[in-house]
């Protein structure tokens, strides 16, 4: 995905978007010293508002600052169950190149209201690595805690400084909270306009500027609730979104408000790719005079996705970076000279190239959905953070991706697949929505070749086959990973699809550095005990590849949408060789569900002394609403049902005496 990268664009376009997309974590608020803590917080042994709760905030306060930029926050938290013990361990999250957390102080009221100030040791633990982000924790263990204390600790998280970030209040946490204060001091070089996409909690009044600072205060806030396949939490949480726009006064009107945008940024972005002789002279090593319009396309967007893609390298030193002395592209000719670029400017060069080679192509800004999902009317233009290229082909359009390694042609990642987006252009732009590919696009083939022994063990050879949207994410995690890594990360793959123990090794080398829609990978694999002997018949399971449905969808309640990343679609054909004398007494009629956009097939077949099990699931949806959950959850109970069901064996000879 391209994530907005600024290297190709002029210096004052580049500080536009920096105020736009620089997104920081939501921290929190100080106060001059604890509050006093009343009796009835002291005796108070459950909360009727949220009467299952091990715990519950008492009291948060967040209040930030975007001329430092900083957040401080204090967090009053009562314990109310032995599970609720579990907060006494607490982490406090933050970018470790950019960020830092001071400042910590920490207590525990006892029951008795004595108190036990934490003095013990603040750690840094390691949370996620990835792209040139180092996310950590600071952690620490308040003291003496025990049902019915209450803890309390407050912190000061400084962000990076020189940017305006893009803040925000997230008003819901995980546990119920009865009070919460926010405040905001805005930076005073940049208009800013809030809003409340998800609505704000019942009888609580909007954010209003106090003498320069903007505060909300509210009362009985609902724990947020975590459900499988659910859309990002950002999307579903209270929160209050401030957005700062360059220039003194922030417009109101998002049509006006987008159309300068737009305008502002091609203006940038043209100036970039206008390089028409050096593009002719690079297009002229990639096509040949006689290819067709598909075969010349295909061949620009291969030979830029070729190139180096500094967005996706992994993380450097700073004596490498030094050493390195990676230069800066002005236009994509240099791009094209260097030989790298990061996300964007690799994006540019395919466009340059595609309009160079004759094609009508148009940048595109799109608002990736992996965190929210966009709404223009809030003019919040750092969620549109995403850029690729719109190419009429034969009369048709193709939206493409270049800045993404691995992205096949034909296809956008699937965070940028049915959003809203601006196709930009000098007359202010038009707004475009991304095609969603069909299920078959993205698919898991699983071959399965076993020999079944005496004792009910699989054994043999199974190839896997991932497509579209499967091959690509794939990649790109394992795409800075060394051979090792990614052999561990492809047999934990196949364990996590079989609901048992297995042995399996995998025999081949997949070709990760390729766009090629094709990730395939093959296995040595042992299933012990798959099938159970009772007697002189053995029973054996027939949904081999079933461990992802096994627990899908087992709750009878549900708060949120349904929410799945992509369409996909799983296939299995699984040949098992019988041993000699063992026959088919009995299998289980086909089975399948259909609900339109949710398909499922099991059919069992025998012959040849083997026994032949294909399975299909096909997802073709990305978005339902949680009243759709009970035929969701019934149809995935009936794919449980059906993969439960057994073959019968039976041997035509009579168990052995000892």
């Amino acid at each position: 995905m391209n994530s907005g990268d600024t290297g190709s664009l002029p210096r004052g376009l580049t500080a536009l978007i920096l105020v736009f997309s620089q997104c920081a974590l939501t921290a929190p608020a100080h106060a001059a010293d604890w509050l006093p803590v009343s009796p009835e917080e002291l005796a108070m042994r459950s909360e009727p508002k949220a009467p299952a709760a091990a715990a519950v905030y008492l009291y948060r306060q967040v209040d930030r600052d975007d001329r430092e930029p900083d957040v401080v926050e204090y967090l009053r938290i009562k314990i109310l169950t032995e599970e609720g013990r579990k907060f006494a361990d607490v982490e406090i999250p933050y970018l470790k190149d950019s960020q830092s957390v001071r400042d910590i102080e920490a207590r525990t009221i006892r029951t008795d209201g004595s108190i036990v100030n934490f003095s013990g040791t603040i750690y840094d633990k390691p949370i996620l690595k990835t792209k040139g982000l180092k996310l950590v924790a600071k952690t620490f263990t308040l003291p003496s805690v025990e049902v019915g204390s209450i803890i309390e600790y407050r912190y000061r998280h400084r962000l990076a400084s020189g940017y305006v970030f893009d803040s925000r209040w997230v008003l819901s946490k995980d546990l119920y909270t009865r009070h919460a204060k926010f405040s905001l001091r805005p930076s005073p070089y940049y208009a800013l306009t809030w809003s409340w996409p998800r609505g704000l909690p019942d009888n609580t009044q909007a954010p209003k500027s106090d003498h320069g600072v903007i505060r909300l205060e509210t009362y009985d806030i609902p724990a947020f609730v975590s459900e499988e396949h659910m859309p990002p939490e950002d999307v579903l949480k209270y929160r209050v979104d401030f957005v700062y726009s360059w220039g003194s006064d922030a417009e109101t009107n998002p049509e006006k408000f987008w159309k300068k945008y737009s305008k502002d940024l091609y203006s940038g972005i043209d100036d970039f790719v206008d390089r028409r002789k050096p593009m002719e002279e690079a297009l002229a090593q990639i096509v040949a005079p006689g290819d067709g319009a598909e075969e010349k396309l295909r061949k620009i967007y291969a030979r830029t996705q070729e190139l180096r893609n500094t967005s996706y390298d992994r993380q450097k030193s700073e004596q490498e970076i030094r050493r390195e002395k990676q230069r800066d592209a002005n236009t994509v000719a240099d791009v094209w000279k260097h030989g790298y670029g990061d996300s964007t400017e690799l994006t540019w060069l395919f466009l340059a190239l595609a309009r160079t080679a004759g094609f009508e192509a148009d940048p595109l800004l799109l608002a990736t959905r992996d965190d929210y999902f966009f709404d223009y009317r809030f003019m919040n233009a750092g969620q549109l953070n995403s850029y690729a290229v719109l190419v009429k082909l034969d009369g048709k359009e193709v939206f493409l991706d270049p800045g993404t390694p691995f992205t096949p042609f034909g296809l956008l990642p699937w965070e940028e697949t049915s959003v809203q987006g601006l196709k930009l252009d000098n007359k202010g732009g038009s707004w475009i929505k991304t095609p969603l590919p069909d299920a078959s696009e993205s698919r898991i083939e699983r071959r399965a070749d076993f020999k079944l022994s005496m004792s009910g063990t699989l054994e043999g050879k199974v190839t896997v086959r991932y497509t579209g949207l499967e091959a690509l994410w794939r990649r790109l995690q394992e795409r800075n990973e060394d051979d090792t890594d990614r052999k561990e990360f492809l047999e934990n793959d196949l364990e996590g699809d079989i609901p048992t123990g297995i042995e399996v090794k995998l025999s081949n080398e997949p070709a990760w550095k390729s766009a090629d829609p094709a990730l395939v990978a093959e296995y040595d694999v042992k299933v012990p005990g798959w099938a159970a002997a009772t007697g002189r018949r053995a029973l054996l399971p027939v949904g081999l590849f079933s461990a992802g449905e096994k627990h899908t969808f087992e709750h009878a309640v549900r708060v949120h949408p349904i929410y799945f990343s992509f369409p996909y679609q799983h296939a299995d054909f699984v040949t098992v060789e019988l041993p000699a004398g063992i026959k088919v007494s009995s299998s289980p009629a086909p089975r399948g569900s259909n609900l339109g956009v949710m398909d499922y097939m099991m059919v069992s077949e025998t012959g040849g002394g083997s026994l032949h099990l294909n399975r299909k699931i096909t997802i073709n949806l990305t978005l339902a609403d949680a009243k759709s959950y009970n035929a969701m959850r019934g149809f995935f109970q009936t794919v449980r049902t059906g993969d439960e069901e057994q073959v019968v064996l039976q041997s035509g000879e009579p168990p052995k005496r000892p």
